[in-house]
């Protein structure tokens, strides 16, 4: 029997979970029965690129340079015209889109090529806290269309699930799937062994506790909840010895360290820009903080509990499916700093607690977030899709 051919098209392998995801995907599904390709574009300046992790895996890899996150009319054309053109010569049977843009121009460009099969991702959505409210309406307008034409629409957790079927409507709940995110966890183990390595290189003395927020420095990350909750501690504790980390980068680095300065509070916070050494990160790391307006699964958060570290997270998005508040993990409403500084002046004072919290997250994880699962998973569903639709494939 042929092998199933299967076309991902994800808009950037920026840092990130949708970007590791993807790779894992494509690396790992069974080569003896899935043929697959991905297509992607580039990340904007200071997203962090993991197209060269995709090249070491030896996937099969197509750049679209005109395939990018921000919506600009004659690039999306391009970006459309060759998608279009890639998958009439593959002919897959399968089109699998990842986010929102890759989303629209990977479907579309199925759709006028009457691909058997597509499937798209939400690895969160775009419905609330990304762009204006006009353009909200339109992006949800636009997605209720693409959902008739979709055979499977996926979602990472089942808060997501729920925000999906409340803006797409509940004719699409039966053509809705949970597939939890799954990564390469064992590298955060033993992260132990490491340990002392990143202070070190940024000249930390080992009594100073460290707080580290990881990802994009973009808007709906909202960092300025963060520096809010830094300013109410150190109003309360001055002499509180801690050091936040600002790990990542973005369009908004500028303006965040003006902030930072802005509010007093420069001296406790560090920016290090993107990090390869991940583990290393992790290994010296006392808590690791989240205070986003809008998220699906977020990467840093697994990694962090993996890593047995206690996390401190804003209840957006799947957040609250992945952390159980103040058993595994700690939660505060979305822009209350007062609450935040709360939660971090608790942790930042009981090493027992953070140590518990820590390792409660590190069983948790490693039952529910693993890379062999999401394949599993995925291999089942594409051959159900494969079998619904009669192709002379393998069932």
């Amino acid at each position: 029997m042929k092998r199933i051919k299967v076309i991902r098209v994800i808009a950037r392998l920026n840092i990130g979970g949708p970007a590791i995801h993807t790779i894992i995907l494509n690396e790992g599904l069974d080569k003896n029965r899935f043929d697959s390709h991905l297509i992607t574009g580039k990340p904007a300046q200071g997203e962090g690129d993991m197209t060269d992790l995709a090249r070491e895996k030896g996937i099969k890899l197509t750049i679209i340079p005109e395939l990018s996150r921000k919506i600009n009319l004659w690039p999306d054309m391009i970006a459309l015209w060759k998608l279009f053109k890639i998958i009439k010569k593959e002919k897959p049977d399968i089109v699998h889109t990842h986010t929102a843009k890759a989303g629209v121009l990977g479907r579309s460009a199925a759709i006028l090529n009457r691909v058997p099969i597509t499937v798209h991702s939400f690895h969160g959505h775009v419905f609330h806290s990304y762009f204006s409210s006009t353009a909200t309406k339109v992006f949800i307008f636009i997605e209720r269309i693409f959902a008739k034409f979709t055979d499977r629409l996926i979602v990472v957790s089942d808060s997501i699930k729920r925000d999906i079927l409340k803006h797409l409507g509940t004719a699409s709940e039966t053509k809705t799937s949970v597939l939890r995110l799954g990564l390469n966890l064992e590298k955060f183990k033993n992260t132990n062994q490491l340990k002392g390595e990143f202070r070190k290189e940024l000249n930390i003395d080992t009594a100073v506790l460290l707080v580290g927020i990881i990802g994009r420095l973009t808007a709906v990350k909202n960092h300025k909840l963060l520096f809010e909750a830094i300013r109410f501690l150190k109003d309360e504790s001055p002499d509180l010895n801690v050091r936040f980390l600002i790990i990542g980068d973005g369009e908004l680095r500028s303006s965040l360290e003006s902030c930072a300065a802005n509010l007093g509070i420069r001296e406790w916070v560090q920016f290090v820009g993107w990090r390869k050494d991940i583990p290393r990160v992790y290994a010296d790391l006392d808590i690791v903080a989240l205070t986003s307006l809008n998220e699906g699964t977020p990467l840093s958060i697994i990694e962090a509990m993996a890593a047995h570290k206690a996390v401190v997270a804003t209840a957006v998005g799947g957040v609250p499916d992945l952390v159980e508040d103040k058993k595994n993990g700690w939660l505060v409403d979305s822009n209350d700093a007062a609450k935040l500084k709360q939660a971090l002046s608790i942790l930042l004072k009981d090493e027992k607690l953070r140590n518990k919290i820590g390792q409660t997250a590190g069983l948790h994880v490693y039952e529910r977030y693993s890379k062999e699962q999401l394949i599993e998973n995925v291999e089942n569903l594409y051959k159900d899709l494969v079998t619904k639709k009669n192709l002379e494939k393998i069932k």
